[in-house]
């Protein structure tokens, strides 16, 4: 098999493993790509609107008086740890390593995003305790709206994960369970690529 068929995609490729599955996963992919950017366009337009909000704060907190960069530190570490974890189970599923890695690191994986969803619901009672609710100014829309709907992907790449998992469990690593554990990797480091950009935009700039 030539180089480009055996990378026909970005992403992980199954060419030299198991060229049935490597051959579906061309277009299955590619749809998954399109739905993906279109996904961040979403995005593009929540990071549009936090920008023009910046400082209508109507006198209200802005990003020094409610960040704290530590615990945004830790939920960047926490989600990239994840990636990571995200990555193994794919190269486990790649070389068809024993069935216990493939769940041990989608189920590390789970429980990271578990602790990233904690943790961020913990900074946003804290936020709301402090009087920084969505109504108080323009800013803390855009915020919450920005930030939430990243959370409300990273939950739903954990139920997403869930599922994954009970479908191993039921039928096996087949073709079709593959192709999935392959969308959701690609869905999973994305998430990680908007977090960056949220980390560094808001709570790096705010704070800057």
């Amino acid at each position: 098999m030539s180089t480009a068929a055996r990378n026909r995609h970005p992403g992980i490729n199954l060419g030299n493993t198991d060229p049935h599955t490597h051959a579906q996963a061309e277009e299955t992919l590619f749809g998954f790509w399109v739905f993906l950017m279109s996904d961040l366009v979403l995005f593009a337009l929540l990071f549009a609107t936090y920008a023009s909000m910046i400082g209508a704060t109507d006198g209200g907190p802005g990003p020094k008086d409610v960040f704290e960069l530590s615990s945004a530190a830790i939920e960047t570490g926490v989600l990239l740890l994840s990636s990571l974890t995200m990555g193994m189970a794919s190269i486990a599923m790649k070389y068809k390593e024993h069935p216990t890695r493939l769940y041990g690191w989608l189920g590390v994986t789970l429980l990271l995003g578990l602790v990233f969803l904690g943790l961020e619901a913990h900074d946003f009672v804290k936020m709301a305790s402090e009087g920084a609710t969505p109504q108080r100014s323009g800013w803390l829309s855009s915020f919450y709206a920005l930030v939430s709907t990243h959370g409300l992907h990273v939950l739903a790449g954990c139920i997403w994960l869930t599922i994954s998992i009970i479908q191993l469990a039921v039928f096996g690593l087949r073709s079709e369970v593959k192709l999935r554990i392959m969308r959701l990797s690609l869905f999973w480091h994305l998430l990680d690529v908007v977090w960056i950009f949220i980390f560094s935009v808001v709570y790096l700039g705010g704070l800057a």
